[in-house]
C-alpha cells in the first residue's frame, strides 16, 4: 500500500531533552494506523512534530512525497492535513458554527458535509449557537473532531480522542471515525483505549522510549496477547 506519510529516521528535541530518538515508520493511504505506547513514549510528540508544531532535528517528514520538515504549521494543514490534538484546540468563547466556519478554510460551509457530521454528533446540531465552552467534555470532543473534518482532508492526525469519555460517546466516535475511513481519507491516531483501537486500526506502530519498537497489522497484534503485553504492558483482551 503506497504510504501518505513516511518518517525517517525523525529526532525531536525539546529543550535539553531528547524525545523522539531516530523514528521510522510509514502511514498506508486509505487506511487508519494507530500509534500506540505506554504514557511518555513520545506518541504526542511525534504528531506535534509532523505538524510542526515542534522542528525535527534530524530525519524526514514526506508526505505524499513531499518534505514537511521546514514547513510551517500553517502550510502543512493547508496541504489537506487535519489535526486533533489532546487538548481539543476549540475557540470557548465562540459558538459550535462559529468554530466549524473557522476551520471551513476554502470558504461556506459545506451542507451535505455538514449532514454528515451531524449524523453522529448529533449534540452539535442541537447546540449550534451555543458558545463552545458550554459543552460537555465528550462535546467539546466532537466539536474538535468535526473542525478537523470539516472539509475533506487527504490525511487526519487525531490525539487521544476518546480520553475521558463515556462509552455510548465512545462508540459514537468509533462510528464515525469508521466511516471517514471510507472517503478516501487516511487517520493516524494516537490512542490508549485499546477496544477502539483493535475496532479502527488497520495497521500499527508501537513506541517506547522516542523509538519505533513494532510495526504491522493491528489484526494481528490483537491476536497475540503475548506481543501486547511485552510491547505494551497489557493485553487488549483485558480492555474490551
Amino acid at each position: 500500500m503506497f504510504p501518505v506519510l513516511e518518517l525517517k529516521g525523525v529526532n525531536t528535541h525539546i529543550g535539553r531533552y531528547h524525545i523522539l530518538q531516530g523514528v521510522d515508520f510509514s502511514v498506508p493511504k486509505n487506511q487508519l494506523t494507530m500509534l500506540l505506547g505506554r504514557n511518555g513514549a513520545g506518541k504526542t510528540t511525534c504528531l506535534r512534530t509532523i505538524m510542526g508544531l515542534w522542528r525535527a532535528s534530524a530525519g524526514q517528514i514526506l508526505f505524499e512525497g513531499r518534505d514537511l520538515g521546514k514547513q510551517p504549521t500553517r502550510a502543512i494543514a493547508n496541504l489537506g492535513i487535519g489535526y486533533v490534538p489532546e487538548s481539543m484546540g476549540i475557540f470557548a468563547g465562540l459558538t459550535v458554527r462559529e468554530n466549524l466556519v473557522l476551520a471551513a478554510r476554502s470558504g461556506p460551509l459545506d451542507e451535505a458535509r455538514l449532514d454528515w457530521i451531524f449524523r453522529y454528533f448529533e449534540a452539535l446540531k442541537r447546540f449550534w449557537d451555543l458558545p463552545a465552552g458550554n459543552l460537555s467534555g465528550g462535546q467539546k470532543q466532537m466539536l474538535a473532531i468535526a473542525r478537523a473534518i470539516i472539509e475533506p482532508r487527504k490525511l487526519v492526525l487525531v490525539d487521544e480522542p476518546t480520553k475521558g469519555l463515556a462509552p455510548a460517546i465512545i462508540q459514537n466516535l468509533v462510528e464515525a471515525f469508521a466511516e471517514l475511513k471510507k472517503t478516501d481519507t487516511t487517520i493516524l491516531m494516537v490512542e490508549q483505549n485499546f477496544h477502539a483501537a483493535r475496532a479502527l486500526g488497520d495497521s500499527v506502530a508501537v513506541m517506547d522510549s522516542g523509538r519505533i519498537v513494532h510495526a504491522g497489522s493491528m489484526k494481528d497484534l490483537a491476536a497475540d496477547e503475548a506481543l501486547q503485553n511485552r510491547l505494551l504492558g497489557l493485553s487488549l483482551e483485558a480492555h474490551q
